[in-house]
C-alpha cells in the first residue's frame, strides 16, 4: 500500500468514527429527552417576581393587622402576609367553600326547610294558692270572751257545721233575754188586740233581727223562743268543709267585734298562679287548657283551665300572672307548692320552618347556612317568627326545600371565617384557609379556620366545661413556641379516656378569635415522645 492510499483510508475511518459517535450521542440524548426539555425551559424561564407584602397579622389569630412590623402584648412578632398566600375566592362573594374532607371531619349535617304546623307550648313557673272564693273567716260581730275551743290546731280538717268554739258575751245574753221576754209577751197578748199587742210584736221582731245580725242560727232562735231561757254561751260552727288555715282564738281571750278568730279554706279546688313572660302573654287566652306538674309528684300531670289573665305586669320580672283552676282530689295540691305549667297555644297553619339548631344568633342578627353544592355554603340573614320546642318559623330569607346546616355550624364558622364572609370584623385577606393540599408558607401561620396539628402532654381536663389543658410543642403552621394552653373540645366524647400525663397528638381549629377548638385527638404510644417541653421552659404558660 502506498503512502497516499493509507492517508485516504485514515481520513475515511476518522469520518466514520465521528459520524458513529454523533449517532450514538444523539441516541443517548433522545432517551433522556423528556427530562432535558424542562431543564432547558427552566434555564430560559425568567426569574420570578418578588412577592408583595400586604400586611402583618396577629400571631394568635386575633382580628388585628398592622401595615408595619410590631409585637403583641406577649412579645410575639406579628406575621407577614404576602400577596398570593390566601385561598382562592369562592364562586360568589357571599359563598363559603370548605373541602369535602373537612365537611366529613366536622360532621356537617343538613336538613331541608319544611312547611309544618308549629305546636308551640308556653312554659311558666307558678305556685299553688287557695281559691279565694272558697276561703271563710269566722268573726263574731259582738264583744265577748272565748269560753271553749272545739278546734284548737291550725291545719285541722273540719266538716260543714262542725263546732269551732264557744263564746260568752254579756251583750248576747241580754239580747237573748230581751227576745225571750218579747216572744212570751206576744204569746200572752195573742187574744188581745190593739196597740199593746202590736207594740209587743214590734219589740219581739226588733230583738229577733238583732240576734240574726249577730249570726245566731235559726235553730238557736227557735229553741230560745220555745224555752224562754237565754243561754250563757253561743257556739260558732264552720260554714264549709275544709282546712283550718288560721287560728287566732285562745281559750279565755277577749275579742272585739269583727276580729277574725278562725279562717277555713275549702281546698277541693285550688289555683295555680303562673308567671308568663311578657313576650308570650299575647298567645295565652282564657278558657285554654293547661297541664301542671309538681316536683312532689314526679310523672303525674294535673289538667286545668286558664280562668283569668291578670291585667297587670310585674315590672321587676317582666311577667304577667295567669290563673289556672285545678281540681284537687285527695288534697294532694297544697298551698305554696311550686308548679311547672305548660300552656299549649293555637297554631296559625303551615309555615316555613327550620330546626332551631340551624340558627346562628348573634343578638343583632340571625343567620343560617344554606348548602349551595358540595362543600359550598351561603350565609343568609333571616327573619324569625313563632317558635316551637325544636323548630322556628322563618318569615324571610329561606324558602321551602332549601338545605340548611343543622349541625357543626360553629365549626364551619371557624373553618371558613364566617364573620369576614358576612361582613364581620378582621381583614378579608387572612380569613381564608390554605388551598387544598397546600401547607402554610414557612414562617407564616395558617389563616383562621385552617386545621393545625401538634403533639403534647395532657395537663388537666375539665369535663364540666369541655376543656383540656395541654402542654404542647411548637406549632409550625401558627409559628407558636412550646406552651401550655387550654383548648375546647368539639364534643365531649373526644375527652373520654384521657388522663393527665398522657402523651397525645391532636388537631385543632380556630372557632372564633382567640378560641381554639380540638376536632381530633388520640393517645401516642408510651415509647413515642410528645414533643412538649417541660412547663418550666414555657415562656407563655397559661396563654
Amino acid at each position: 500500500m502506498n503512502k497516499g492510499a493509507g492517508l485516504t483510508i485514515g481520513v475515511i475511518a476518522l469520518a466514520v468514527a465521528a459520524g458513529g459517535g454523533y449517532w450514538l450521542g444523539g441516541k443517548g440524548s433522545a432517551s433522556h429527552g423528556e427530562s432535558a426539555t424542562p431543564a432547558a425551559a427552566t434555564s430560559t424561564e425568567p426569574a420570578k417576581k418578588e412577592k408583595k407584602l400586604l400586611f402583618y397579622r396577629n400571631p394568635m389569630g386575633l382580628p388585628d393587622t398592622s401595615p408595619t412590623p410590631k409585637k403583641d402584648p406577649m412579645g410575639m412578632d406579628y406575621i407577614a402576609v404576602y400577596e398570593g398566600e390566601t385561598d382562592d375566592e369562592p364562586t360568589t362573594a357571599n359563598q363559603i367553600k370548605i373541602s369535602t374532607e373537612k365537611v366529613q371531619k366536622l360532621g356537617v349535617r343538613t336538613e331541608a326547610a319544611q312547611l309544618r304546623i308549629l305546636d308551640k307550648v308556653v312554659r311558666a313557673s307558678g305556685r299553688i294558692e287557695p281559691d279565694e272564693r272558697r276561703m271563710y273567716a269566722i268573726s263574731p260581730k259582738f264583744e265577748g270572751y272565748v269560753e271553749r275551743l272545739h278546734v284548737n290546731v291550725t291545719g285541722q280538717p273540719v266538716g260543714k257545721g262542725q263546732p269551732l268554739f264557744e263564746v260568752y258575751s254579756p251583750e248576747l245574753v241580754s239580747a237573748q233575754r230581751e227576745y225571750a221576754i218579747a216572744a212570751q209577751g206576744v204569746e200572752s197578748l195573742k187574744e188581745a188586740g190593739g196597740p199593746a199587742r202590736d207594740g209587743m210584736k214590734q219589740l219581739a221582731d226588733s230583738s229577733l233581727l238583732r240576734l240574726k245580725n249577730w249570726d245566731i242560727s235559726e235553730e238557736q232562735v227557735k229553741a230560745l223562743a220555745k224555752s224562754g231561757e237565754a243561754k250563757r254561751t253561743m257556739t260558732f260552727r264552720s260554714p264549709v268543709a275544709g282546712i283550718v288555715t288560721e287560728k287566732k282564738a285562745v281559750q279565755g281571750m277577749r275579742f272585739m267585734p269583727g276580729e277574725a278568730l278562725y279562717q277555713v279554706a275549702d281546698l277541693s279546688s285550688v289555683w295555680v298562679v303562673a308567671d308568663v313572660f311578657e313576650q308570650d302573654i299575647g298567645l295565652v287566652k282564657s278558657g285554654s287548657k293547661a297541664k301542671v306538674t309538681i316536683n312532689a309528684y314526679p310523672g303525674k300531670t294535673f289538667d286545668g283551665t286558664i280562668s283569668y289573665v291578670y291585667p297587670t305586669l310585674n315590672a321587676q320580672t317582666r311577667t304577667v300572672p295567669v290563673r289556672v283552676e285545678l281540681a284537687n282530689p285527695g288534697l294532694l295540691l297544697k298551698p305554696s307548692m311550686y308548679a311547672q305549667v305548660e300552656l299549649p297555644v293555637g297554631a296559625k297553619g303551615q309555615v316555613v320552618t327550620v330546626p332551631t339548631s340551624a340558627v346562628i344568633d348573634s343578638g343583632a342578627r340571625q343567620i343560617v347556612l344554606i348548602q349551595q353544592g358540595e362543600g359550598r355554603f351561603e350565609p343568609r340573614d333571616i327573619k324569625l317568627g313563632a317558635r316551637s320546642d325544636n323548630h322556628v318559623e322563618v318569615l324571610e330569607g329561606v324558602k321551602e326545600g332549601e338545605q340548611v346546616v343543622v349541625a357543626a355550624n360553629f365549626l364551619i364558622d371557624a373553618e371558613s371565617n364566617l364573620k369576614a364572609a358576612v361582613g364581620g370584623f378582621g381583614h378579608a385577606a387572612h380569613g381564608a384557609a390554605p388551598k387544598e393540599g397546600q401547607a402554610a408558607a414557612p414562617g407564616q401561620p395558617a389563616a383562621k379556620g385552617a386545621s393545625h396539628q401538634a403533639e403534647g402532654t395532657v395537663d388537666g381536663i375539665d369535663a364540666a366545661t369541655g376543656t383540656i389543658s395541654l402542654n404542647h410543642g411548637p406549632v409550625a403552621s401558627l409559628k407558636w413556641p412550646a406552651m401550655t394552653m387550654e383548648f375546647k373540645a368539639a364534643n365531649a366524647s373526644l375527652l373520654q379516656g384521657l388522663k393527665p400525663g398522657a402523651k397525645v397528638a391532636f388537631e385543632f381549629v380556630e372557632r372564633q378569635p382567640g378560641e381554639w377548638v380540638i376536632t381530633a385527638i388520640k393517645p401516642l404510644p408510651a415509647s413515642q415522645g410528645a414533643g412538649a417541653p417541660a412547663a418550666a421552659a414555657n415562656p407563655h404558660a397559661g396563654h
